[in-house]
């Protein structure tokens, strides 16, 4: 039972379970990235057949990122990496210590010869630092290593991975994301956090032929506690900070001012996007903006006119459905009547909080640094010693950069013939 025990800690703590489930997570964040996040249960049974559809919502693949079954796989993908880490290094640590001492060679060398003759010049053609020589039993040795650092590789890249993993994870269970949206004058709440967006301005900037080049918002936010505030622009690909806070240029659209009279005296007046719906002088009608087209035919006039599409619901039940040309009236209900004009233009931004980008940011640079060390600092040794009859056994490893360091070992030491790789232990001269 203990060695059972002891062969799953051994599993849980490996390298293949590791990767096993980093292929889990990388297809999981696949999936949530083809399948739309956030939406309520109706919207997927009108995209999706009924099975499907309640699968999603089952296996909560409609918020992958905040799913339990998600939470639960990165934190034993990251206690994997732990482990991992914490099991390796001690045995890293003495191999860092050993790699400096000249009288601890490795068990196999990656190039082993004889030689007449090795002055310590073939060092600095090699460009290594200079030897330390130690007259050692059996005679005299010379040894010099560099890149010692280059042994962290490995042990860094892993320590990256495991900040990305936990920063990825905690941003996605304490990110704030809201979504503003209005037109230019509106001034609208940043969800419940206290702050709130006007929009001073929205443009859309058009290159020679008319096509459109860039969306950009000018903004302020306020703090609704101490009522200070902050202006930006946003535009697509440059978002705005704001009291830590992105806000981003997400999209845009039509809305149209609706206009409500009681007694032929404005009651109720507010813009209102594509989309979105308005009460109905606080009472249980709701009026729905569908579309806006700005060449509808008119069967009635003859003429093509700006049209508004809309539907109104009356304690929830759909009441009715039509288009509103320009210069009619929507609905007409007693004295009340409901009309659409002065069509324009809303700007809907993103403005998203991540907590944890810094740990995403860090882990990425000691990844990034992992690599470096472990790519391009191959840790190399180099042994000569000095044998009885006079002719030296030089001895060399390099870690990663085997066959280039050879070819230019072989000819800083006058070595005729490549040398042989060896099984051997490192310092015995060749058969």
């Amino acid at each position: 039972m203990q060695k059972r025990l002891k062969a799953i800690g051994k599993f849980l703590s490996s390298m293949r379970f590791g990767i096993l489930l980093l292929v889990v997570l990388a297809l999981t964040c696949v999936v949530g990235s083809l399948i739309s996040q956030g939406h309520p249960m109706d919207w997927y049974l009108q995209r999706y057949p009924e099975r499907t559809a309640a699968l999603i919502y089952g296996l909560r693949l409609d918020d992958v990122f905040h799913s339990t079954w998600f939470l639960v796989l990165a934190v034993i993908l990251c206690g994997n990496l732990l482990l991992c880490n914490l099991l390796h290094l001690p045995g890293l640590l003495q191999r860092f210590r050993d790699a400096a001492d000249p009288l601890k060679t490795p068990k196999t060398a990656r190039i082993t010869a004889g030689v007449a003759d090795f002055p310590e010049a073939v060092f600095e053609k090699i460009r290594m630092p200079k030897p330390k020589t130690i007259d050692a039993e059996g005679g005299k040795r010379l040894f010099s290593v560099k890149n010692r650092i280059g042994l962290w590789g490995a042990w860094v890249c892993h320590l990256g991975i495991l900040l990305l993993i936990i920063g990825f994870t905690m941003g996605q269970v304490t990110t704030e994301e809201y979504t503003v949206y209005g037109v230019p004058g509106q001034t609208k709440p940043v969800g419940d956090t206290g702050y709130t967006v006007t929009i001073d301005d929205f443009g859309v900037q058009r290159s020679e032929n008319d096509t459109v080049q860039q969306y950009t918002t000018l903004l302020t936010m306020r703090d609704g506690k101490t009522g200070a505030q902050q202006s930006a622009s946003a535009s697509v690909n440059h978002p705005a900070g704001l009291y830590g806070y992105r806000i981003y240029q997400n999209s845009v659209g039509p809305a149209a001012k609706v206009t409500v009279t009681r007694d032929g005296k404005t009651a109720q007046e507010e813009y209102v996007c594509v989309g979105d719906y308005l009460y109905v002088l606080n009472t249980p009608l709701m009026l729905y903006f569908v579309q806006y087209e700005d060449a509808y035919y008119d069967a009635g006039s003859g003429k093509t006119l700006p049209g508004y599409a809309y539907s109104t619901y009356y304690m929830g039940e759909q009441e009715r459905a039509g288009v509103q040309v320009e210069g009619d009236t929507a609905l007409t209900y007693g004295s009340v009547e409901i009309s659409f004009s002065d069509p324009r233009e809303y700007t809907l931004l993103q403005v998203k909080a991540d907590h944890f980008s810094w740990l995403v940011l860090l882990g990425g640079v000691i990844l990034l640094i992992g690599l470096a060390l472990a790519f391009f600092l191959p840790m190399t040794r180099v042994w000569a010693v000095q044998e009885a009859d006079g002719r030296w056994t030089v001895s060399a490893e390099s870690r990663n950069a085997g066959p280039l360091f050879a070819e230019q070992f072989r000819e800083a030491a006058g070595i005729p013939e490549a040398p042989e790789e060896t099984n051997g232990k490192a310092g015995e001269p060749d058969a």
